[in-house]
């Protein structure tokens, strides 16, 4: 089982399924920045690596200490000190570092509904909220489409701190929106890295019964 290496794991979605990760005996290390709290990943044996998403040196630092193929999640979110994305610019540091080493398995970016092919869709009420966010996620991406890495693109609808409820499903139906647990993103996360037939495609992320669309929504039949 190659290591995983997840950027973006403090809280949230990285933090689930790096312990789920865990539980199934795979290694997990995870890329935080120095002030981030690492307890809740070291009480479940994740490799704590320090650094900046907006510093490629840093990204390139943690890759380096892999010394052969890894899978990388990657979840990242927010702005630095300085007003930078991490969506956009953090990921895209990754996604060309990840490339660049030439011994990456598997890419999984987690990003938002509403991203690349959803966008026609979004209310006007998203577009005021969260629409430069979304578009930075889009254009992060653009960038690892253009790239020939084994990727999947995730988008999960709104986000909600609850426990799991195993009713997260995926769909290529571009006019779904809704929500779904942290807890569930992080269970089809585990779940299309072990399968081959979601390799360079995007999918929303929603719970089944938390979903409106006004078409059919037909669930991807993940493994």
């Amino acid at each position: 089982m190659r290591p995983l290496l997840i950027f973006g794991a403090s809280r949230g979605v990285g933090l689930e399924l790096a312990a789920l990760e865990r539980a199934a005996g795979r290694p997990v290390a995870v890329l935080l920045r120095p002030a981030s709290e690492a307890g809740p990943l070291q009480e479940i044996g994740a490799q704590v690596l320090r650094g900046d998403v907006l510093s490629r040196p840093d990204i390139e630092q943690a890759l380096a200490s892999f010394p052969g193929s890894f899978d990388v999640v990657s979840t990242l979110s927010g702005r630095g000190e300085d007003g930078r994305l991490a969506d956009d610019e953090g990921n895209i540091n990754v996604i060309e570092a990840v490339k660049a080493s030439g011994r990456a398995g598997r890419f999984i970016l987690v990003t938002s509904m509403g991203c690349g092919d959803m966008a026609p869709y979004r209310s006007e009420r998203a577009i005021a909220a969260f629409g430069a966010v979304v578009d930075a996620k889009t254009r992060a991406e653009d960038r690892l489409k253009e790239t020939d890495l084994d990727w999947t693109i995730l988008r999960p609808g709104g986000l909600v701190s609850e426990p799991p409820t195993s009713n997260g499903l995926l769909t290529q139906n571009p006019r779904v929106h809704g929500f779904i647990h942290r807890a569930d993103v992080a269970s089809l996360a585990f779940r299309v890295l072990r399968d081959s037939a979601t390799s360079r495609q995007a999918f929303a992320a929603v719970d089944r019964n938390r979903m409106n669309c006004d078409t059919a929504v037909d669930p991807f039949p993940l493994a």
